[in-house]
């Protein structure tokens, strides 16, 4: 877009129509509508090694329950102090200690939870209780009661992601909290895997929620299919081999405003150049390597965090076999047709 020139007539008429809460497009045009994708959003890695040493000085100096969650929040370089790894996406780590409850409250903001390290803690999301181990994938779907809590010996440690910003661009927030710190169990453990988990739904089920009513994917049956889908040697050149967790009633993502997907890539494989619009989250839970955003390389071992921006090339090598889960707002953009992908040399 051709720039608009500067005249004493031009910006003397700004300065009245300002008093009229008034803007003349021309002179924004360019800024709304950019030729491609455009924010302050950056690329940058968080070691976990790093995050753990400071969750544990955390630990010392506030309750799960003073806190209502104790959380480190992992805030993108260029969107500092506004709460968001993304522009339209909030991530987290966690950090629940031996004998902590981290209260009941609920809140229009959908959230998953990503485990990166303890076992046997425990999350529960109406009525429903499950215990949590790395690579465990779980949901708390919209106004749906939830609490933590750790009756281990170990601190127990995992990424938090919300669309909360979504959710505050809508302007649609709603929250409260419990008179009681944990919710009443009402349903064995697992039941909703067992329900819903093995391709088979109750025959008359009526749900309204666009939420998977499987609230917990354990890692041992992510890892299994991944397993399996590896035999095909059907290697994809940008993703190695990538599955996305469904909604078993739908066939669509899992959650409808976060898409969720696990990534295998064997020891040696070098993708081919990607990008798309969904700036995306990766977590490693093994393995190591490097990936390449923009310009800009980042070492990751298990545990560590990244993040690349929207239509940035993007390219991973794994120096052993690696497993990337990841997050994006995909679902959002796909159902408003904004999503766009290019792969590169593919």
């Amino acid at each position: 877009m051709e720039a608009v020139t500067k005249t004493p007539e031009r910006e003397a008429f700004y300065k009245k129509i300002d008093g009229e809460n008034l803007t003349a497009l021309w002179t924004v045009m360019s800024d709304l509508i950019t030729p491609e994708p455009k924010s302050a959003c950056r690329p940058h890695l968080w070691k976990f090694e790093i995050i753990r040493d400071y969750m544990t000085e955390a630990g010392k100096l506030i309750t799960a329950k003073e806190a209502e969650r104790r959380v480190l929040v992992l805030e993108n370089p260029g969107l500092r102090g506004q709460s968001k790894i993304t522009t339209s996406l909030y991530a987290g780590v966690q950090m629940v200690v031996p004998g902590d409850v981290a209260p009941a409250h609920r809140h229009s903001q959908s959230a998953l939870r990503f485990v990166l390290e303890g076992k046997g803690a425990h999350t529960a999301v109406d009525g429903e209780r499950t215990a949590m181990e790395p690579g465990d994938f779980i949901i708390t779907p919209s106004m749906t009661w939830h609490d933590h809590s750790n009756e281990t010996d170990e601190p127990m440690f995992w990424l938090d992601g919300l669309d909360i910003p979504l959710v505050q661009f809508f302007d649609c927030s709603f929250a409260e909290g419990s008179k009681e710190d944990q919710q009443k169990i009402t349903k064995p453990a697992g039941d909703s895997f067992a329900r819903y988990g093995h391709n088979l739904l109750p025959v008359d089920t009526k749900r309204s929620s666009k939420t998977s009513p499987i609230f917990s994917y354990p890692y041992a049956h992510t890892r299994e299919a991944l397993e399996r889908a590896k035999l095909r040697e059907e290697w994809d050149a940008c993703h190695g081999l990538k599955l996305k967790f469904s909604n078993p009633e739908t066939g669509d993502y899992a959650m409808p405003t976060i898409g969720t997907f696990i990534q295998l890539l064997p020891k040696g494989f070098k993708t081919a150049r990607y990008r798309s619009t969904d700036a995306t989250v990766f977590c490693a839970i093994e393995g190591k390597g490097r990936s390449r955003i923009g310009d800009q390389t980042f070492e990751w071992g298990p545990r560590d965090l990244f993040v690349a921006p929207s239509w940035h090339w993007v390219t991973h090598e794994a120096d052993a076999d690696a497993v990337l889960f990841s997050f994006s707002d995909r679902p959002v953009q796909q159902k408003l047709d904004l999503f766009r992908e290019d792969r590169g040399n593919a």
